[in-house]
């Protein structure tokens, strides 16, 4: 499909899920939930409303940064280029998170690639909209400063998991990881995402064939359960205590 024509399947899906403006949003994990409407208007006037089909890439590594992405609804996955050429997973973002903030603040290029896991509905904001948001907002300033000490965190942890833990702890600690940032199922025990055997490798800097023997590992020990390429998790705690969480 050509790009014209995944702009016009936008266009046509927009009006079907009536995606609406800053003020009417409803997204309850959205950083800008705590700004008054005077302030969202000022924060959307330029915004533009973007589709991208599974697989397709948001922004690029390495690109000049331009705008400020929120996700409306869909799920994404952001990567780096690391020196053996092959693409690390350094974090998952789901519908309400922002990405693209860390180099509008630093006025650097993208430092990550970011790919929707899904079919994805994706609004971006301008860079001055965005950076006059944050002045004339403390509230807003500070869930932007949480949000960075958030990713610290995580990088610090993802250190401490490659150094410090085996193959099948890191490989838990993936799971838990998808679990927390995309939660369950209706079921209450299917994780909500479904990734190939390749993309959960990338996250737990490990290869292939060491994720399926160590699925297949964790399945025989009743700590998951396998159906395709969906990992259902039949009891939480008892799958964390395996990393010690």
């Amino acid at each position: 499909m050509s790009f014209i024509n995944y702009r016009f399947l936008f266009f046509i899906m927009s009006k079907i899920t009536n995606i609406p403006s800053c003020i009417d949003c409803k997204n309850k994990n959205s950083i800008f939930c705590s700004i008054p409407s005077d302030e969202k208007e000022a924060l959307g006037s330029d915004k533009l409303n973007t589709f991208y089909k599974k697989g397709e890439t948001i922004f690029q590594e390495g690109s000049a940064s331009h705008g400020l992405y929120c996700i409306y609804n869909g799920k994404v996955k952001l990567t780096k280029l690391g020196h053996d050429g092959k693409d690390q997973v350094v974090r998952f973002s789901n519908t309400g998170d922002i990405l693209g903030y860390r180099s509008l603040l630093n006025s650097e290029a993208y430092q990550a690639t970011a790919v929707a896991l899904e079919d994805s509905y994706i609004c971006q904001l301008t860079k001055g909209n965005f950076l006059n948001s944050i002045k004339e907002n403390t509230t807003l300033s500070l869930e932007v400063i949480k949000l960075l000490s958030s990713n610290l965190k995580n990088a610090e942890n993802h250190l401490v998991n490659i150094a410090q833990k085996t193959a099948k702890e890191r490989i838990v600690a993936s799971i838990l990881l998808l679990q927390e940032v995309f939660g369950f199922q209706e079921d209450g025990e299917s994780l909500n995402i479904t990734l190939t055997r390749s993309e959960i490798a990338d996250i737990a800097g490990t290869t292939s064939e060491t994720i399926i023997r160590t699925l297949k590992k964790l399945s025989n020990e009743s700590l998951i359960v396998l159906k395709g390429k969906k990992i259902i998790i039949p009891n939480l705690p008892r799958l964390a205590a395996v990393t010690g969480f």
